[in-house]
This record gives structure tokens, sequence and C-alpha cells, in this order.
């Protein structure tokens, strides 16, 4: 079963919808019992890293995702500021994040063209993926997706980059790291992209 982890923060509605148009059932989980029956986790997010990362420490779901993701190998995809809370930690706030995949979370400014560019980067922008993975299946070439965000996902491992987007120069917003996916961008914002992009997501 697919669920999407509401943990007060997030577009719910959205990826519920998009997931009904596919005819893919999915369910919502609000705490630990809720979560018992998950076999893939979608875990959204907008905002600030801290605020996030608060809001799901106080949900009571923490432990039990730690669990179900780091041992029992659940697949889970994060995405926007669920991608940002899968690193160590963040420029954009003092906590520690879930440490899922290596990494901290970079302010674009830091970037060498980064003083040049409007922040945020908001719109459409091609994703070139990096390696072959699941999640990305047939989307390969000319997939734009819907971006809005002032930081950046900086993977510790190189290896764990799946894909890159050019905002001024290239910089990472897929990460994938065994069972564990992070995407910058918003696949419920994203149309056809979005959906075959969740509907991979699906048939892992």
């Amino acid at each position: 079963m697919i669920t999407i982890v509401d943990y007060g923060l997030g577009n719910i509605k959205a990826f519920s919808n998009m997931y009904k148009r596919l005819n893919i059932e999915t369910r919502l989980a609000r705490s630990a019992e809720e979560l018992q029956a998950a076999t893939k986790l979608i875990l959204p997010g907008v905002g600030h890293f801290d605020h996030a990362m608060d809001l799901l420490d106080s949900s009571g779901m923490r432990a039990t995702l730690d669990d179900l993701v780091m041992n029992k190998r659940v697949p889970v995809v994060g995405i926007c500021v669920g991608m940002q809370i899968l690193a160590n930690s963040s420029d954009e706030g003092k906590r520690s994040g879930l440490g899922w995949v290596p990494g901290h979370v970079q302010s674009l400014r830091k970037l060498p063209i980064g003083n040049d560019m409007p922040l945020p980067h908001m719109g459409w922008n091609d994703v070139s993926a990096t390696q072959s993975f699941g999640l990305f299946t047939g989307l390969e070439t000319d997939a734009r997706f819907y971006f809005l965000h002032s930081f950046y996902f900086a993977a510790a491992n190189e290896n764990d980059v799946a894909a890159i987007v050019n905002y001024g120069q290239d910089f990472p917003c897929i990460v994938h790291s065994g069972n564990v996916t992070g995407v910058q961008f918003h696949p419920e914002k994203s149309h056809h992209w979005g959906a075959r992009l969740l509907k991979n997501f699906a048939e892992l």
C-alpha cells in the first residue's frame, strides 16, 4: 500500500488526486499505527527545514518511519522539503535531518553563480538523469518538472546524485540511495511527467 505521510506539511490532496486518476490506491498516515501497513512511503513537504522536522517529530511517526525505511527497507520518496529533510542538516535551520541519505542542504546562493540568479528558483526546468533507476523509467529524455525552492541537496556521495537540473548551472535535483529517493521538484504539479514518475514509484 502506498502511504502518504501526513505530518501537517505538504500538498497531500494533490498526491491523492493524482493517484486516484491513475487508478492506484493510496492511504494517508497521521499516526505510527497507520504507517504499519505501508509498503511504499511518500514524504511530502513545503516550507522551512526546521519546521518540517518539528512537525514530523511531534506527529509521533518519526521512530516508526526510521524503522520502516532503515531497517525494513520500505521504498520512500521525499518531495521538495520532504527531500531536504532526508539529509543530515541544512543551511536553512539548526536541526538535524533524518540522515537517510548523507548530505547537507545548501542555499542556492552558495553555487558559484548563485548571486546572479533570482531566488526562489521557480518554474519549469528540464531534468537530466545521471544514472539509470526505476523511478525515472520513460523519463530519460525531455522530462520537465515544476520547481519552487531556494535550497538544494548537496549529497555527500556523488553516486547518490541521480539527476541534475540547470538553473544558471547544474545542481542535484534527485538523490537516490538504496530504497530512499528524494526529488526537489513537485511531481504533483508536473502534468504527465509527474504522473509517470508517481506511477513508476507505485510499480517499483
